[in-house]
């Protein structure tokens, strides 16, 4: 219930009662008339749907990222400094890379709307169950290249397709992984 969700975060029940909102919009919970909610399990359609919508999203973000010739000096430093990692990062150091790849070019758009979606959608490393964290991003780091250079070339078509690729792979694995349950 909400009440005893609050009492057991020691917060009060309006931050609550917003995540609660927040978890029924994206279909996570039901929420009941006498303020309970009822979790709802994840299913591969689900996975489909949130991919989906952040591939058409994040597809276009890099597509106009292309045509807008975006500053890319500080990708191409972070890119050039994950490489030369040779696949050995401290804690953290792949999230944060992978974070700042994405978010820039969501920013490079100048649509502030899109950049909100993007981030609402966004769920980090997708990596699942039937990859090691490793592989999927070493992996990651060589499609992120890919993209780069894409943008860099001002190739909208290829960096979308690019971006979808990557996108794909990542939803690949989690559903993969949760066809293993």
């Amino acid at each position: 219930s909400l009440t005893q969700t609050a009492e057991q975060l020691g917060v009060s029940r309006t931050p609550v009662r917003e995540a609660f909102q927040m978890l029924s919009s994206e279909g996570l919970i039901e929420l009941r008339l006498n303020k309970e909610a009822i979790v709802k399990g994840i299913n591969v359609d689900m996975i489909r749907d949130h991919f989906d919508v952040r591939t058409i999203l994040e597809g276009e973000a890099v597509s106009r990222a292309a045509l807008s010739h975006m500053d890319v000096s500080e990708l191409i430093q972070n890119q050039t400094e994950i490489e030369s990692k040779n696949g050995v990062f401290l804690p953290d150091e792949f999230r944060n890379y992978n974070q700042v790849f994405h978010t820039s070019i969501w920013k490079a758009t100048g649509n502030k709307k899109l950049f909100s979606m993007l981030t609402s959608l966004w769920n980090g490393s997708s990596f699942g169950k039937t990859v090691t964290e490793h592989e999927h991003n070493l992996k990651s780091i060589e499609e992120h290249r890919a993209i780069l250079d894409d943008i860099i070339k001002g190739d909208p078509y290829m960096a979308r397709k690019d971006m979808e690729s990557h996108l794909n792979r990542s939803m690949k694995n989690l559903i993969d992984s949760y066809n293993l349950k």
